[in-house]
């Protein structure tokens, strides 16, 4: 007389279930290293199970439901999102609500590292040996995690790579920058514009992560405390100014974090070690500035001046001793303020009662001390074009600033 089955289903005899055990594992296994990935181990834990099976790991951003032939069908999306803030929480060693839909669950665990759950949902008949899939499943699970990991390390490594080619070696061939940023998934035939980021964040990876949500092609990595982001070419006929647009959005949304440094747009792959040296000196002095360069500093003159200071320093070095530089030096012996009360007036169109009302001084006051600017620089700011070059002089000196000796 033979037993009486139990719940519809039959007990393997241990042999059995022991060989069913290994065939399923196996082809779990299979499945991780053959790339099908976590869909294809919640179906086999979900047709060994008898009921539907979801996979959450948080860290890499996936859930995956297999769904049995027997059991209902997957579970909506917001009963997903449910089981992913569920999950989430846990791994965070955080308390939360169980979601209905959970019959059992399995952590993914490494060591004390809780990753990630496989979940057994309601909606099927689960077999009698269930719970034994689920950690087949979970020690799936965690050899595509160690392979995610190990992926991710490998592209970081050549990311980061690539970057510190780009800031240390001008005589990359253009084709070879290319070619390289392409097997990363960057396109950089049309140009690209170059961000660097000082982060008062401790979440580097989160930023970098941000930058690759935000903007799609983009290639970032955290090197040296600061984030480093090639941003490709966007746009049709407009993309020089497409893509300093979007940059310019990106660095908005990334201030939060730190500080933020971009270059203009370089369309020669050849030049991009250029577009780092540039956005790399925008960051120090945003670094040093106060609001009105700050403001300023990514349009017009500026951005002018930056390019040619990543490629010819002297020029502008020179352009600044031949311009502001002795009423600089002369403010620093004497405690004057002779350069801001150059800057005042030129702020005010010239216009001596709103300069001297802006920086609360007398106009005689704000007179004198632009005579004692003519004497010193031989450039009288009453003249269109000495004014013309005193006010680059200045320009030049706020970006230049930070490496003058103190």
């Amino acid at each position: 007389m033979s037993a009486a089955p139990s719940h519809g289903t039959s007990t393997p005899p241990p042999d059995g279930l022991v060989q069913r055990l290994r065939e399923i594992h196996l082809q779990m296994v299979e499945a991780v290293l053959g790339g099908d990935g976590l869909d294809r181990v919640a179906r086999l834990a979900a047709d060994a199970a008898g009921a539907p099976v979801a996979i959450v790991i948080p860290r890499l951003g996936a859930i995956a439901v297999g769904v049995s032939a027997t059991s209902q069908p997957a579970p909506s999306d917001d009963e997903q999102a449910a089981l992913r803030r569920y999950v989430a929480d846990r791994a965070k060693d955080r308390p939360g609500p169980v979601p209905p839909s959970i019959v059992t669950e399995v952590p993914i665990a490494s060591g004390d590292d809780v990753v990630g759950a496989v979940i057994l949902l309601a909606g099927g008949t689960p077999t009698a040996d269930a719970a034994e899939y689920l950690h087949l499943a979970a020690v799936a699970s965690l050899t595509e995690v160690a392979i995610e990991e190990a992926k991710e390390e490998v592209e970081q490594n050549l990311r980061g790579s690539f970057l510190e080619d780009l800031r240390s070696r001008p005589d990359l061939e253009p084709r070879e920058i290319v070619r390289r940023a392409g097997r990363l998934g960057c396109d950089l035939s049309r140009g690209a514009v170059v961000l660097c980021a000082e982060l008062t964040t401790d979440r580097p990876r989160h930023v970098v992560a941000l930058i690759g949500g935000e903007y799609p092609g983009a290639l970032a990595q955290h090197m040296d405390d600061r984030v480093y982001a090639v941003l490709p070419a966007t746009g049709g006929d407009d993309a020089p100014e497409a893509t300093l647009e979007r940059g310019r959005r990106l660095a908005e949304r990334l201030r939060r974090h730190g500080t933020v440094g971009l270059s203009s747009f370089y369309a020669d792959p050849g030049e991009f070690s250029r577009a780092v040296q540039e956005a790399e000196l925008v960051l120090e002095v945003l670094r040093q500035s106060d609001a009105p360069i700050a403001q300023d500093i990514g349009t017009g003159t500026y951005r002018l001046l930056f390019r040619v200071l990543a490629s010819h320093p002297e020029e502008v070095r020179s352009f600044y001793e031949d311009t502001v530089a002795p009423i600089v030096r002369y403010d620093d012996q004497y405690r004057t303020d002779l350069v801001g009360t150059l800057e005042s007036y030129l702020e005010q169109n010239c216009n001596m009662n709103a300069t001297a009302a802006a920086i609360y001084a007398h106009r005689h006051t704000v007179a004198y001390r632009l005579e004692r600017v003519k004497e010193l620089t031989q450039l009288d700011p009453m003249l269109s074009e000495d004014r013309e070059r005193l006010g680059l002089g200045l320009k030049a000196y706020r970006i230049i600033a930070p490496r003058l000796p103190k």
